[in-house]
């Protein structure tokens, strides 16, 4: 599980504008129809061909956890892709994101200063500039730890920096601990 990914995911979903479908035939036709086939689904899904026919038609109703987990998961991510694509253009370009976090921050600073390092609740707008880096390093197929590092240079530069006014000598915030993260266009 991808906790930075995942949140992004669902930040983008929330601009839908409509449901996705609910039901594990009318999901396994919307696949059928983007992926041109029922080879492929089944392939994807790692199930049979004959089974993702019975579904199509009807004739399976409820699958297993594991796989209306995985079915879910890939009719989401293929979900209204224009409208995926204009609220990450809307959020990298004017927009922007807002992170709200509950975890351990705190900084590296030069001696004779202090390290505050606690568990922190922080709901930060983030501008446009870093949410258009964590699209385009998702995008890339960047892990957890980078978008972490993202993220931490974000809260670093908005909240601790106040955007260059206060605390110059900042180094580097750590962003550890993690118990709540959740993203917002």
């Amino acid at each position: 599980m991808s906790l930075f990914g995942d949140g992004l995911d669902t930040a983008v979903q929330k601009a839908f504008t409509r449901p996705v479908p609910k039901s594990a035939p009318a999901q396994m036709r919307y696949l059928v129809k983007q992926l041109k086939g029922t080879r492929p689904v089944a392939q994807m899904l790692r199930i049979s061909q004959r089974t993702v026919e019975r579904y199509v038609k009807g004739q399976i109703k409820k699958p297993r956890p594991d796989l209306a987990a995985r079915l879910e998961r890939e009719v989401k991510a293929r979900w209204q892709p224009q409208i995926r694509a204009r609220a990450k253009e809307r959020a990298a370009t004017t927009g922007g994101i807002v992170v709200d976090t509950r975890a351990r921050l705190g900084y590296t600073a030069p001696i004779g200063t202090t390290d505050d390092s606690r568990i922190r609740h922080l709901t930060v707008a983030l501008p446009p500039q870093y949410a258009a880096r964590l699209f385009d390093a998702q995008e890339a197929g960047a892990g957890d730890q980078q978008l972490r590092q993202i993220t931490a240079e974000a809260l670093k530069d908005v909240y601790f920096q106040d955007s260059g006014s206060r605390a110059g000598q900042l180094e580097e915030v750590r962003f550890t601990d993690i118990e709540h993260l959740e993203f917002d266009l």
